[in-house]
């Protein structure tokens, strides 16, 4: 019992259903695990003990449906961390800063509601850095996050807390959230499945005030494609395609199913078949690790073994203009946030009064001061090029199935620092590192970072990009993918 933390969450139902174990049997394992692990990795944060409480609350109540034959689904008594960023009824929402030490969510948020629905069991919430901002995970509040396979380096941001915690085997799965790459990067970091949905997928509510706009979705991360795509079909509160074979038995299936049931958590997502996929080695001149480069290459080769039409393309500059402008929605949103102090959740500040900036890490601070002074002619600057970026993305959508790059540009480098300074021995400044994964934020797409090898003993990964709506087809390919290519899920800590 107490190897329980290794198994997968389709495992751990498995063995549920055959009564082999109980949903408190597996909780018991992942906070053992957590305990070991914690003083290590700092992936956890906040109160602990009350997360613990509500978690053991909800496994037994697991238990107890699973003894009836009542389970909920394919999440029913899996534990899930869910990061701090997101309201869990309950337990603190700090999204990594001073200013919100003290706010205790008295509701859960819907994306956190529907998992809570599904039976899922909320083992604690995860770091971020100070408003989910940065690429890598350190803030005043929490402290910094270690990455499981090598603890000198970072596993990346902002979901380091949450990638941490799966790779380290405290959880199989973990919800986050995705505003220009943050679930993506961090998975490739440290070897998972990292998922970010079509934008609207997953609808969002109750939580905090959302200064990345539209742009930022709620996604999963977890250790294989099935458990990532069990947990997508629940955050979409819908199965996510048609099977392909329409025979009256799945129709009437699909149609009477509110969520992939427990016996067959996969049967939503339809087979792959073969696609035509754009592959992209680097964007413009952007320097690439060379072994990241290997790696995400012998993907490619991997995917056209697997059938997949493969059709290079060395230079990719649609990104160019998006990425340029990026940091500057965030900051406005940023500043929005502390212009309008009703906004805040409860956080210590007098009524009416702006929240005090000084409590801030300098990175906020300049974040906030570059979205105070920007004008209305830039901020119309951002949006014109993301209209351009998606009239230009259906161009190519109408020509390939899926698009095929690194998820990062690099590999992951010490905790002390808050981005790499050079990549492939040339210079590369704060985002130097992320200029694969915002693009599809802004033009709404599906993304998928999978794991594809190592370089020097630390996993990498590769994104795979679907047009809008193609979440199902995306997850298909991902899964046939591991099914031929299996990765190892689980840091050697």
């Amino acid at each position: 019992m107490s190897e329980l933390w290794r198994l997968s969450a389709a495992a751990l139902v498995a063995g549920y259903r055959e009564h082999a174990f109980t949903p408190v049997d597996a909780l018991d394992a992942c906070l053992a695990r957590i305990d070991d692990v914690q003083p290590r990795l700092n992936a956890f944060v906040g109160d602990h003990e009350a997360a613990r409480r509500l978690a053991r609350a909800a496994a037994e109540a697991s238990a107890v449906r699973w003894r009836a034959g009542a389970a909920l689904g394919p999440l029913d008594g899996v534990p899930i961390a869910v990061k701090d960023n997101l309201h869990v009824a309950g337990l603190g929402t700090s999204w990594g800063s001073a200013l919100l030490r003290d706010v205790v969510a008295t509701a859960d948020e819907v994306p956190i509601a529907r998992l809570r629905a599904a039976g899922a069991v909320f083992v604690g919430k995860t770091n971020c850095p100070e408003f989910a901002m940065q690429g890598h995970t350190s803030n005043r509040l929490w402290g910094t996050t270690r990455n499981p396979w090598a603890p000198a380096l970072t596993p990346g941001g902002s979901s380091g807390g949450a990638v941490a915690g799966v790779a380290a085997g405290c959880v199989p799965l973990a919800v986050a959230t995705d505003g220009g790459g943050s679930i993506r990067r961090p998975a490739s970091h440290c070897g998972l499945v990292g998922y970010k949905p079509s934008a609207g997928l997953v609808a969002r509510g109750g939580g905090l005030p959302e200064i990345f706009l539209e742009y930022e979705v709620v996604g999963a991360i977890g250790r294989t494609t099935a458990d990532v795509a069990a947990m997508m079909a629940v955050l979409a509160a819908r199965p996510l395609a048609m099977p392909l074979r329409a025979d009256a038995a799945s129709k009437s299936r699909v149609a009477s199913a509110e969520r992939p049931t427990a016996e067959s958590p996969m049967s939503s997502i339809e087979p792959p078949r073969a696609r035509r996929i754009l592959f992209v080695p680097r964007f413009a001149d952007h320097p690439v690790d060379a072994g990241i480069a290997a790696r995400v290459r012998e993907g490619a080769d991997r995917l056209a073994r697997l059938g997949h039409e493969i059709v290079e393309h060395d230079r990719f500059e649609l990104a160019e203009a998006v990425n340029a402008h990026w940091p500057l929605l965030s900051s406005a949103g940023l500043a929005w946030l502390f212009a309008n102090p009703a906004r805040w959740p409860r956080n210590g500040s007098p009524a009416n009064a702006a929240p005090d900036a000084e409590q801030c890490s300098d990175a906020s601070r300049a974040a906030l001061e570059r979205g105070r002074t920007a004008s209305a002619a830039e901020l119309f600057g951002a949006f014109e090029a993301i209209g351009v970026l998606r009239q230009r993305l259906d161009a190519v959508f109408a020509e390939y199935d899926f698009l095929l790059s690194p998820a990062t540009a690099a590999l992951p480098w010490p905790v002390e620092k808050s981005h790499p300074l050079s990549i492939d021995g040339i210079a590369v400044g704060p985002r130097g590192h992320a200029v694969f994964t915002a693009f599809a934020n802004a033009a709404g797409l599906p993304a998928v970072a999978l794991p594809c090898g190592d370089v020097d003993g630390l996993p990498t990964g590769f994104q795979l990009v679907g047009r809008s709506g193609a979440d199902a087809a995306l997850l298909a390919l991902a899964s046939d993918y591991e099914a031929r290519y299996p990765w190892t899920p689980l840091a050697p800590l």
